[in-house]
């Protein structure tokens, strides 16, 4: 039986390896080293070994790929979309391994030949396809629906730099290109035939065709979509999706004639033009030229996706009226809302449907996934760029626009403000097409990814669309992958829940619950502490090569790792940990507890004052580190360029995870389930699945700050002076006065005088308006941190509660109430020990 026919149990710990499974993949790394590498295992560089064993390992996952994909089809199974910008899927390497079942024998069999696996990890660069959560929920996504066997493509941009790389110059964020792809991607395969033309500008003709009205868009410039695949493999391997990104290129990328008179830079014009569209992720949109790229990247990915699934679908159907019972497109975000104008003009123009008829199979077949309660992510366009770009799907959007304000007035007859509210065009700002509510009003059902957050989409942003189209809102909490954010990142614990929950705790997340009998148990307890310590002890050497900065192990590692926004609120964090060192440079004899303040993330490179938040947290830093009165009693570390691998080291060290941005602001969250299931105590606020996460683990074992959504709506309509607040107390006071006066930036007296004069009045994001509570609360967590026992037990108990925060929890939920798509059970009924040899 050959190596990719067989489906391989996750290795028990001291499990020997198959001899002969070890055999054939050192043959095969070596195949690929000489025969796809060209190079010789003498002359090999660590890149050479790594692309190698990748292509090796990819050979057996492409199997596994065709056999799924055929059985899906043979078997006329509904297949599931999902639109997105961003895919931040880090590194696959050992992904892959680990899914596959393959980690141990791959380590065994590199080491034969003289490689170390972790040396070779290291090789593969993160893949630059997302920002933050949004991109990063994505790939989990992704990864459950093959661990559920639920047939279903990623689409996105294959981004030649994707987001940024980011370099701290003296404090300062600035941005590079991440050459990702410097060294081309083993992950990949090439598809020159899945080319789709996506067209752009020019007019619209309006024929009669037998009484019906024919539209012809006649485009002024074309754009042609070319696809990458890269396959996404489920748990134990046994089924596997593909994630499909598409790279832009011109129809006609070099002008000979043009070329031949001499002017060369003319004659690539139209190349470079298209290329624009997936050099970057994110634009920077402040300049019309940035605003059209952006919309251009936007539809460029959705045109593209859509015509792919519709020939798919018409591959296997034959016909198109079937297409909502055997698609689902999932739009995560507002990004892909185009796809409801596009979806219409393919149905309608392209393949002659009626409008009553076209909009019916859209709406069943689209649903939408919100992130933000923020009005500036719910995207909207000028009309006037709509039009000049997208002339035919701005008719679209009146025509859809026409028959939903004629709803609006049949609900509540003559009420203008009513309709001015839910109409797709917002007429007060200039005309704008407002793409939320596009997505809402061509979807059949809006979700959002935490309870907190549902709810307020219902009474806020989306009240008055939800009181037009009623049952519509649903509430899908988001989830993470425990193979990713668990097994992988922290091996060592993952193998003390297989000794004490079992091996069934693997397949099974709610065997975690067993970890609650040992709780207080003082032997599991210290192999527990064991643990986190080899973590941290990971993480000190990082910040130690990376930032020259000394921590201490034993120290709480505080640790705030996200993108930098106003409503997250590192501003507090760093506050108050101005405040702190204030305190200890007062009383440096005092029982302080030593704490390490880790901060990690990217501000949009034209969001000026997250970066101005960036230098501030490095120039305290440079106080802090510096300061030889404080010595180790506190730290303060910004670690740059945060991605998936470098989360990967610090969520396993982490004591304390900082979840504090604005209450009603932040949709849901997922660092904060990766934190706790990794055995960190939150502090946060009761905003997004912070509120979900303190039903599970217990009021008793998070900490909770500040005020909830309404006192946040109430202070605000009462005005953000915070001087009120500041009078009453004096360390507040003395924060904001040293980083206003220069204390931290004495070069520069001036520099953060715009943040002091924020918080003091205009704290739009309470930051101010906590700070008490949460530098109380900061206080009640010394004092547990000093109570060992219990705060090891505080810890297990955040652990053995996260079962429910895994993404195939949440995709079996949109699996069940939103696609209609049968789930395959994960396979847990494997056997406990020994290699499990089944033939598919």
């Amino acid at each position: 039986m050959k190596l990719a026919d067989q489906t391989f149990h996750y290795p028990a710990p001291g499990q020997p390896v198959d001899e002969l499974a070890l055999a054939e993949i050192k043959s095969a790394i070596l195949a690929k080293l000489r025969l796809a590498i060209g190079k010789d295992a003498a002359m090999a560089t660590k890149h050479d070994w790594y692309k190698a064993a990748a292509l090796a390992l990819r050979d057996r996952i492409v199997h596994r790929w065709l056999t799924a994909e055929k059985q899906s089809y043979d078997e006329g199974r509904k297949r599931v979309y999902y639109l997105s910008l961003e895919f931040l899927i880090g590194r696959l390497f050992t992904d892959a391994l680990n899914n596959m079942g393959l980690l141990k024998v791959f380590e065994t069999a590199l080491g034969d030949l003289g490689v170390g696996l972790d040396e070779l990890r290291k090789c593969e660069p993160d893949a630059a396809l997302g920002n933050g959560g949004l991109g990063r929920l994505a790939a989990c996504f992704m990864e459950s629906m093959a661990t559920l066997s639920i047939p279903a493509i990623g689409y996105g941009i294959r981004y030649d730099y994707g987001l940024f790389r980011q370099i701290i110059n003296n404090g300062w964020q600035q941005e590079y290109p991440d050459e990702w792809l410097s060294f081309g991607n083993p992950w990949e395969l090439q598809r020159p035939e899945v080319v789709y033309h996506v067209h752009f500008g020019g007019s619209v003709e309006h024929l009669d065709d037998k009484g019906r009205d024919r539209a012809i868009w006649h485009p002024a410039e074309t754009v042609q979509a070319m696809a990458y695949d890269t396959p996404i493999v489920g748990w134990r391997g046994q089924h596997v999706n593909a994630l499909r990104l598409w790279s832009a290129r011109a129809p006609d990328p070099l002008k000979l004639d043009v070329f031949n008179t001499g002017d060369y830079v003319s004659a690539s014009a139209e190349q470079a033009r298209a290329e624009a569209i997936c050099k970057f992720l994110y634009p920077n949109d402040e300049s019309p030229a940035g605003r059209e790229l952006r919309l251009r990247q936007e539809y460029f990915f959705v045109s593209a996706s859509l015509q792919d699934l519709v020939s798919r679908h018409l591959g296997s159907d034959g016909q198109l009226r079937s297409l909502a019972m055997k698609v689902a497109v999932q739009l995560n975000d507002t990004h892909p809302s185009l796809a409801v104008a596009e979806l219409m003009r393919i149905l309608v123009d392209l393949h002659n449907f009626r409008w009553d008829e076209a909009w019916k199979i859209t709406v069943n077949t689209l649903s939408y996934t919100n992130h933000t309660l923020l009005p500036e992510a719910l995207e909207t366009w000028p009309v006037e760029l709509f039009e000049r770009l997208l002339p035919r799907h701005l008719e679209i959007i009146y025509r859809i626009n026409s028959q939903h304000l004629a709803l609006a007035e049949h609900r509540c007859p003559g009420d203008i403000e009513f309709r001015a509210a839910v109409s797709l065009i917002d007429e007060k700002s200039g005309r704008r097409v407002r793409m939320g509510q596009l997505a809402f009003v061509g979807s059949h059902r809006i979700n959002g990814v935490s309870a907190m957050h549902s709810d307020l989409m219902r009474e806020t942003v989306f009240h008055d669309l939800n009181h037009l189209y009623p049952g519509r809102i649903t509430n899908k909490t988001n989830g993470i992958t425990f193979r990713r954010w668990l097994m992988l990142a922290n091996p060592k614990l993952t193998d003390l829940l297989r000794v004490t929950c079992g091996e069934a705790v693997l397949d099974d997340p709610s065997r975690l619950e067993l970890l609650e009998a040992r709780a207080s148990d003082n032997e599991f307890q210290q192999q527990f502490r064991k643990v986190k310590h080899h973590n941290k002890l990971a993480l000190a050497r990082l910040i130690s090569e990376r930032l020259n900065v000394i921590i201490d192990p034993s120290a709480l590692f505080d640790v705030q790792i996200k993108r930098i926004h106003e409503y997250k609120r590192q501003l507090l964090n760093i506050l108050e940990t101005v405040a702190l060192y204030h305190a200890i440079k007062d009383n440096p004899q005092a029982n302080w507890v030593p704490r390490v303040k880790i901060f990690a993330g990217k501000a949009a490179a034209s969001y000026r004052y997250a970066k101005l938040i960036i230098k501030l947290i490095n120039d305290v830093a440079e106080t802090v580190n510096n300061d030889p009165v404080i010595a180790d009693r506190l730290k303060v570390a910004f670690l740059p360029d945060y991605n998936v691998s470098l989360a990967e080291v610090i969520i396993p060290a982490a004591d304390l995870s900082e979840q504090i941005s604005t209450a009603g602001m932040e949709a849901s969250g997922t660092g904060n389930m990766k934190l706790a299931l990794n055995g960190a105590l939150t502090i946060g606020t009761l905003d997004g699945a912070n509120i979900e996460i303190r039903e599970h683990v217990g009021p008793e074992n998070i900490a909770i700050f500040g005020m909830e959504a309404m006192d946040v709506l109430v202070r605000r309509k009462q005005g953000l002076d915070a001087t009120d607040v500041i009078r009453k107390s004096p360390q507040l006071a003395r924060a904001i006065n040293s980083i206003g006066s220069g204390e931290f930036s004495p070069g520069d007296p001036g520099r953060f005088e715009s943040i002091a004069h924020a918080l003091r009045y205009l704290d739009h994001y309470m930051v101010s308006a906590d700070f008490d509570s949460y530098y109380e609360t900061q206080r009640g967590i010394d004092a547990r941190w000093q109570v060992i026992p219990a705060w090891t037990r505080a810890s297990i108990l955040n652990v053995a509660r996260m079962a429910w925060f895994s993404s195939d929890r949440t995709i079996r939920e949109y699996a069940e109430e939103i696609w209609n798509v049968p789930v395959h059970p994960t396979p847990s009924s494997l056997p406990e020990t020994g290699a499990h040899r089944g033939v598919r």
